[in-house]
């Protein structure tokens, strides 16, 4: 969750790259940043509470003359010791003579740091990883290698991370390890760059290294050698990122978070690109070919996924068993790894992730691969751990998604659940006229989305002036559109943070209908649909009770507009792709709600993009 910055190489200024790359990466993790580097032969540290920005400014006079070519950097989210200077990283050996930055979390640290204070080793800090780097100095102490020193430590350590090594004595190269938490190596021109996410190391070379777990990287500027725990050499393949710089950047826009709601026509328009046979109502899926061998004898389907992910995995499972028609099933990827889940091999997890990287998802899709379910993954990040070990699956082609809260990669993998579940139907039971019907009007999403953005701005944002002092917000939805409900409701928690639920509309009269009252603003998801007349039934229940309703609604519609408070328009769509469509002014109201607040929406409190620890 926190990010990793390390590089070597012949720049005159290594801490530049270095805290140009923590910028890059400042979303996962903020409460403290500090960088470390060689100067007149010994490690010089800077650390900072707080943003980046703080800690820029206390290293922007130093003189770089006679600094090395080498520095690692660190934006840390707490997770052991409280948010202070001395548990900030990097953390140095007793010595002096090690330094190290780490994610993760080491579940033994407490036995190993008693054993090290044992041998009359202190300790500055309350963090797990200081323990690391004195085991290190503790095996250098012992006559090993540097090398062998990190491979002896990491051997001793329980738990997940990821970690960047610098040892004074060989200044020539940097020492990266991975277990359960990322890090990517860069490949440049006479320069390595490492990083714990490639946003930190686009701007410089697109060529990248992934570690796999259980894996060292032996960096130097011009040489990478990987070894496993064992010691033994492991060959590695180099992929090519294919995003470009200027997408890191947020243009014109006041946020990272508005400007990818705005971008979620083109990420869409990529995601489709290519895949939809029209003529033949089908979709052509290259990742998932192989799933044709097993379609026969599926059994169910199972998505799995965390927060914005498990959401549009609740939409796979209408989307699947109504056009699919197989039995589906979805589940927080967090519980579905800590019990006996029914799955077998005729069974197909599906592992949804942005970052590819979410250590639940990654430990739940693991636990289905030895279940020996047929496995695939729909991510965003191409060479991500779960893009690599699901065996097969989609790329949602959303592009880098910078801001915390979720939006185009939400709406990325709604399209590409609903392309699986074509592929899966027109083998099952889809005929070639339905299949027509859904990708002709898939096609036009990319318009529609466009338009609703257009016309929904300005009102979301005046309705979020009326509401935005308000303490609690219910969310009411139906049928596909009850995941959006969850979404929407999740969306303003996570960045206004007022709370909110999400229900399914019949459901509020089991409950939550005794929270209504004058005070209580109640977002109706109203568009037409199936069980449009019971939706209905439900506004007038708020109403009765003195609810203030904002319905989300078709252009057309006549009925429901009488009886609400406040209407946001969206166009028509076949009801199976209307969650793409209702979750656009969803995502604006929270939004605009947060900004009026004079709130950090791209960076809110306790919140990280990417969950690498459990």
């Amino acid at each position: 969750m926190c990010g990793i910055v390390g590089y070597i190489g012949v720049k005159s200024n290594p801490l530049e790259v270095v805290i140009e790359g923590l910028k890059q990466l400042e979303y996962r993790g903020y409460d403290s940043a500090g960088v470390a580097f060689i100067e007149d032969s010994k490690f010089r540290i800077y650390k900072e509470v707080g943003k980046i920005s703080n800690l820029e400014a206390k290293v922007k006079n130093i003189d770089f003359s006679k600094v090395s070519n080498l520095a690692i950097g660190h934006t840390r989210w707490a997770t052991h010791g409280g948010v202070t200077v001395p548990n900030a990283h990097p953390h140095i050996s007793n010595s002096g003579e090690i330094i190290l930055v780490h994610n993760g979390v080491i579940e033994n640290y407490s036995v190993l740091k008693e054993m090290l204070v044992r041998k009359g080793y202190y300790f500055y800090s309350q963090t797990d990883t200081e323990v690391i780097v004195n085991l290190i100095e503790e095996h250098i102490k012992e006559d090993n290698t540097f090398e062998d020193a990190v491979i002896l430590s990491v051997k001793e350590l329980s738990g997940t991370f990821g970690l960047v090594i610098s040892y004074l004595k060989e200044p020539d190269k940097l020492i990266a390890v991975r277990k359960g938490s990322p890090i990517v190596v860069g490949v440049g021109d006479n320069e390595s760059i490492i990083a714990s996410d490639i946003n930190a190391i686009v701007k410089h070379t697109k060529n990248v290294i992934y570690l796999e777990d259980g894996e060292i990287a032996i960096v130097r500027k011009d040489d990478i050698k990987t070894k496993d725990f064992a010691g033994e050499d492991v060959k590695k393949d180099v992929f090519v990122v294919d995003w470009e710089i200027e997408s890191l950047n947020k243009g014109n826009y006041p946020h990272y978070m508005l400007k990818e709601i705005f971008e979620q026509p083109v990420a869409i328009e990529n995601c489709i690109r290519g895949r939809l046979l029209e003529d033949e109502g089908a979709v052509k899926l290259g990742g998932i070919a192989k799933l044709e061998n097993y379609i026969h004898k599926i059994r169910k389907f199972v998505f799995i996924g965390c927060g914005t992910a498990y959401y549009a995995g609740m939409v796979g499972k209408y989307v699947m068993e109504n056009i699919g028609g197989i039995l589906t099933e979805v589940d927080y990827a967090s519980e579905f790894r800590y019990r006996n889940p029914m799955v077998s091999p005729r069974d197909v997890v599906v592992a949804v992730s942005q970052s590819g990287e979410t250590m639940d998802t990654l430990e739940a899709l693991r636990e289905a691969k030895r279940k020996g379910s047929i496995t695939m993954g729909i991510v965003n990040v191409v060479g991500s751990t779960i893009a690599r070990e699901a065996g097969m699956g989609i790329y949602i082609h959303a592009g880098p998604e910078i801001g915390v809260a979720s939006t185009k990669a939400f709406t990325n993998m709604m399209v590409a659940i609903i392309m699986l579940s074509v592929f899966v139907g027109r083998r099952k039971r889809l005929g070639i006229f339905e299949g027509r019907e859904i990708v002709s009007n898939l096609k036009k999403i990319p318009e529609l989305v466009e338009y609703t953005l257009n016309t929904t701005n300005k009102i979301t944002n005046d309705i979020a002036k009326e509401f935005y002092k308000s303490r609690n917000f219910l969310y009411l939805g139906r049928h596909y559109n009850y995941p959006i409900a969850l979404e929407g409701a999740l969306k303003l928690k996570e960045i206004s943070y007022i709370h909110a639920e999400g229900y399914p509309a019949a459901e509020m009269k089991h409950g939550p209908i005794a929270l209504i009252d004058e005070n209580m603003p109640v977002v109706v998801i109203a568009t037409k649909g199936s069980i449009y007349s019971k939706i209905i039934s439900n506004i007038q229940e708020v109403k009765a009770r003195g609810g203030k309703v904002i319905s989300i609604v078709n252009e057309d519609d006549k009925e429901i507009s009488k009886i609400s408070d406040y209407v946001v328009t969206v166009p028509n769509t076949i009801e199976v792709l209307s969650p793409i469509i209702n979750v656009i002014p969803l995502q604006l109201l929270a939004y605009h709600i947060a900004t009026i607040k004079g709130l950090d929406v791209d960076k809110p409190r306790n919140l990280a993009k990417s969950v690498t620890v459990e």
